[in-house]
C-alpha cells in the first residue's frame, strides 16, 4: 500500500515539505507503530510513519566517519538507526523510501541507496547481573548478526583463512545453543573482521551502525563490572572504528557522549551530534507541525492544546520537540477512550534511577530554592558536562545535573552561554514525575514522626481548624514549596493534595479515599472512621495571590454544589466535616462546616 509510485502521490501545497498525502488512503486507517522500531515493518505494514529520511542527506552532508548521536530513551533512535539500515543495506527494497523526502534527492539516492554492506546491532538487550553474563549476551548480538552473512562461507572472493575467521564469529556454544562463545581476541575484533569479509565479498567498503551503545556501560556501572566492561568495549571500538580499512562510516546512537577517554580513545574528530548540537536537531521527536498533522489524521485535533501541554517542551539545539514515544501512546488511549485523561506513558518505561538519585540529594547538594523554581516552571543556570562516563555520573552535584540533561528529565531554554545552560522541566509529564518523587521523599520523611501525624489527625477528626492548619504548615515545611507562577492551578493543588494524602496514608483505621466519584463529581479526599460514625470530605485549592478566604470559600461551594457527602451519607456517616483548605506556598488556611444526622 504504501510501496506507491509517483503519480499515486499528491502533494499538498501548503503542508511542510515531509507530508505526502497517498490518494485514496484513510489516514485514520493506519495503525499506531507502539514498541516497533523497524522501518521495513512500518512502512509495509500500514503504520503510520513521521518521515525522517531528511537526516540521510544531512549526515552525508556533513560527512564524518564516526558519527554519535545521544538522546534521551524514546526518542526514535532505533527506528531511525533502522531507516539507515534499509537506506544504504545492498539488496535492500528501494520501494520503502517512495514518497519520502529522501527520495526527491535522485542523485544521492543513485549514489548511495543500496550500495553498502552493513553490520547493524543494537546493544539494548546487553544488561546481564556479572560481567561473565554481559560478556556472552554481547558474543550473542555479534553472532547474530553474523549469521545474516551465511553466504560468506561460499563466496569465491573469500580465502579459506577469511572463512576460518567467520567461522569464528558464528561458533555455538558446546551445546549448540545460540550463546556464540568468543574468546575475547575473538570478540574485541568481530566488527572490524565482519566488515573486512563483507568488503572482500562486495567489493565495497562497509557501514556499522550500534545502536544504544552506552547500555552495556550502564548496566556494569550499576552492577560492578565497569571496568571489565569499559575495556572489552574501548578495545571493540578501537578496532572497529580507529583503524579499520573497511569502513566507510559508522553511526552510533546513545543517552550518554561518554567522555572520549574511556571509550573513543584516538579516534580522529568523531562527529558529536548531542542535545546542544544544531545538525539534525529535529530528526529525533515529533516537531509540532508533525503532531499537528498526526492528531488530525485520527480525529483528535481537539486534543492538541493537552498533548502540548503534557508531551512538548523538549528543546534540541534549535529545534522544539515532542516526546514520540508519549505522542503515539497517547493518539492510541485516546482512540480507544477518548475521555482518557493524560499520564505518562515515558516514565512508565524505566525506573527513573536518575531522578530518584537527584531528588534524594535535597538538602545535600540539591537546594529546595532550585528544585521550586523547576517544579514552577522556571529555570535554574548551570555547568553542562557532555561527556561524562558512567563511573563518575553521581559522584558531583554537577553531574547529576547534567546527567537530568542528557537523560530528558529537564531540558534547556533560550540560547546557552558557552556551557552554562538555562535548565527547565519541559512538559507537565516530566513536571508530575518530579512531583512524584518529592511527595515519596516526603512521605519517607514524616514517617519518621508519627506522634505529629496522630496529632494532625486528631485535630482534623475534632474538627480543631487552627491546629489543623498550624500541623500541616509545620508538614509543608518539610518539602519544597510551589510558586506562584504560570504553572497551572490544578497541578498546585494535585501538589498540596499529594501532601496531605501522604500524611493520612499513615493513618491505617481510617478509611481513606482520594478523586472518586459521588454525588455530581469527583471529590478530593474522603475519609471514613468507622468506629465513630465520622465522615470527612475535604476539597483543597491554592490561594492565588494569596486570597486564602476566596479559595476556602470556593472549595466548601465545591462540596455542596457537586454532594460531595452523598457517599459518606449512604455509609452512614453520622457526623460529617467538610473542610475547605487552601495552600499558597508554605502557608495554608483551613474551613470547616459540620453536618450531623
Amino acid at each position: 500500500m504504501l510501496h506507491s509510485v509517483i503519480d499515486n502521490l499528491t502533494w499538498e501545497p501548503y503542508a511542510p515539505p515531509w507530508f505526502i498525502t497517498l490518494k485514496g488512503e484513510n489516514m485514520e486507517n493506519r495503525k499506531l507503530p507502539i514498541g516497533i522500531d523497524d522501518f521495513e515493518k512500518i512502512r509495509t505494514g500500514d503504520f503510520y510513519y513521521i518521515d525522517k529520511t531528511g537526516m540521510i542527506k544531512e549526515l552525508l552532508g556533513n560527512w564524518g566517519q564516526v558519527n554519535l548521536f545521544t538522546r534521551p530513551r524514546r526518542f526514535g533512535k532505533s527506528l531511525n538507526m533502522s531507516m539507515l539500515k534499509y537506506f544504504f543495506e545492498v539488496g535492500t527494497d528501494k520501494k520503502l523510501f517512495n514518497g519520502l523526502t529522501i527520495s526527491r534527492e535522485t542523485n544521492l539516492c543513485e549514489e548511495h541507496l543500496g550500495q553498502y554492506p552493513v553490520i547493524s546491532i543494537s546493544f539494548k538487550t546487553a544488561h546481564a547481573d556479572t560481567f561473565k553474563q554481559a560478556r556472552s549476551q554481547l558474543c550473542s548480538i555479534i553472532g547474530e548478526e553474523a549469521l545474516h552473512f551465511r553466504f560468506l562461507l561460499d563466496s569465491d572472493r573469500l580465502n579459506i583463512d577469511d572463512k576460518r575467521l567467520y567461522g569464528q564469529l558464528i561458533q555455538f556454544d558446546s551445546s549448540g545453543q545460540e550463546s556464540f562463545a568468543m574468546p575475547e581476541t575473538v570478540l574485541t575484533r568481530s566488527l572490524k573482521n565482519l566488515s573486512m569479509l563483507l568488503q572482500k565479498h562486495y567489493g565495497q567498503k562497509a557501514i556499522i551502525l550500534i545502536d544504544e551503545y552506552d547500555v552495556p556501560l550502564a548496566k556494569a556501572n550499576e552492577n560492578g563490572y565497569y571496568r571489565e566492561m569499559i575495556h572489552i568495549i574501548r578495545s571493540m571500538f578501537d578496532s572497529a572504528l580507529k583503524s579499520n580499512e573497511s569502513l566507510y562510516f559508522a553511526v552510533l546512537t546513545g543517552c550518554l557522549r561518554v567522555s572520549k577517554e574511556s571509550i573513543f580513545t584516538g579516534l580522529n574528530n568523531p562527529k558529536m551530534y548531542t542535545l546542544l548540537d544544531a545538525r539534525c536537531d529535529e530528526y529525533f521527536g515529533f516537531t509540532d507541525e508533525e503532531v499537528k498533522t498526526m492528531l488530525s489524521s485520527y480525529g483528535l485535533s481537539d486534543y492538541y492544546e493537552v498533548t502540548k501541554e503534557w508531551y512538548d517542551g523538549y528543546r534540541i539545539a534549535r529545534a522544539n520537540v515532542y516526546n514520540p514515544w508519549d505522542v503515539i501512546n497517547w493518539c492510541d488511549q485516546l482512540l480507544t477512550y477518548p475521555d482518557k485523561t493524560p499520564k505518562s506513558y515515558w516514565a512508565n518505561s524505566s525506573g527513573n534511577k536518575e531522578l530518584r538519585e537527584f531528588i534524594d540529594r535535597l538538602g545535600n547538594g540539591v537546594t529546595k530554592a532550585q528544585l521550586e523554581r523547576l517544579v514552577a516552571g522556571q529555570t535554574v543556570q548551570k555547568k553542562i558536562e557532555e561527556q561524562l562516563t558512567y563511573d563518575s555520573m553521581y559522584d558531583t552535584i554537577e553531574n547529576m545535573w547534567s546527567l537530568l540533561f542528557a537523560t530528558g528529565y529537564l531540558t534547556q531554554s533560550g540560547t546557552p552561554s558557552g556551557n552554562l545552560v538555562r535548565l527547565t522541566i519541559p512538559n507537565a509529564e516530566i513536571r508530575s514525575i518530579f512531583s512524584d518523587f518529592i511527595l515519596n521523599l516526603f512521605e519517607r520523611e514524616i514517617s519518621k514522626d508519627g506522634e505529629a501525624v496522630d496529632a494532625f489527625c486528631q485535630a482534623l477528626k475534632n474538627g480543631d481548624v487552627s491546629e489543623v492548619e498550624q500541623l500541616f504548615t509545620k508538614f509543608m515545611d518539610k518539602t519544597i514549596s510551589i510558586r506562584d507562577t504560570a504553572v497551572k492551578k490544578e497541578f498546585k493543588e494535585n501538589f498540596y493534595h499529594g501532601i496531605l494524602l501522604g500524611i493520612l496514608m499513615f493513618k491505617s483505621s481510617w478509611s481513606v479515599d482520594s478523586n472518586r466519584e459521588s454525588g455530581e463529581g469527583f471529590f478530593d479526599i474522603a475519609i471514613e472512621i468507622e468506629d465513630e460514625s465520622i465522615g470527612i470530605i475535604i476539597e483543597v485549592k491554592y490561594a492565588e495571590s494569596e486570597k486564602f478566604d476566596e479559595a476556602c470559600e470556593e472549595a466548601l461551594q465545591q462540596i455542596d454544589d457537586n454532594d460531595y457527602t452523598a457517599e459518606l451519607r449512604m455509609d452512614d456517616m453520622q457526623t460529617i466535616l467538610k473542610y475547605g483548605i487552601a495552600c499558597y506556598k508554605k502557608r495554608c488556611k483551613a474551613v470547616m462546616l459540620k453536618e450531623t444526622s
